[in-house]
């Protein structure tokens, strides 16, 4: 009897736990920039984009991130201003560090300034991006 309420607890911890990731999976959470979490055209080996840039951290095996990929470059290929970086996190431990990156894909949205305004884990859907672009037009 004992061991059969071990095995409900546990299958009850992990639907929880699965009902909290697929809720939470690829979501967009707001922040107010701070000084330290700025980056800048030379931590990104690229410009920064006029409205938005999205800052996807990938590796390389990650199915997820592809599809995320495939979200932002139409998103940069259809909107003006906003320009995606692909960063492989592997070979940039030092920024996955700095930016506290657990996962991947892990994106941040970054204002024209480089202010990470803000930022996902897990596969980002196209209506999630457009809205944080969005939303920071109109801050």
């Amino acid at each position: 009897m004992e061991g059969a309420l071990v095995v409900l607890a546990a299958l009850a911890a992990a639907t929880a736990f699965g009902l909290w990731r697929r809720r939470t999976d690829g979501r967009m959470t707001s922040r107010q920039p701070r000084a330290n979490e700025r980056l800048t055209p030379d931590d990104l080996g690229t410009p920064l984009g006029e409205r938005a840039t999205f800052v996807q951290f990938s590796s390389a095996f990650c199915q997820p991130c592809r599809a995320t990929r495939q979200v932002l470059s139409h998103l940069a290929r259809t909107d003006d201003g906003v320009v995606h970086v692909d960063i492989d996190a592997e070979a940039n431990l030092d920024l996955v560090r700095r930016l506290g990156v657990m996962r991947t894909p892990t994106t941040f949205v970054l204002d024209a300034g480089g202010a990470i305004r803000h930022r996902a884990s897990g596969q980002l859907r196209l209506a999630d991006a457009r809205a944080a672009v969005q939303e920071m037009a109109g801050s």
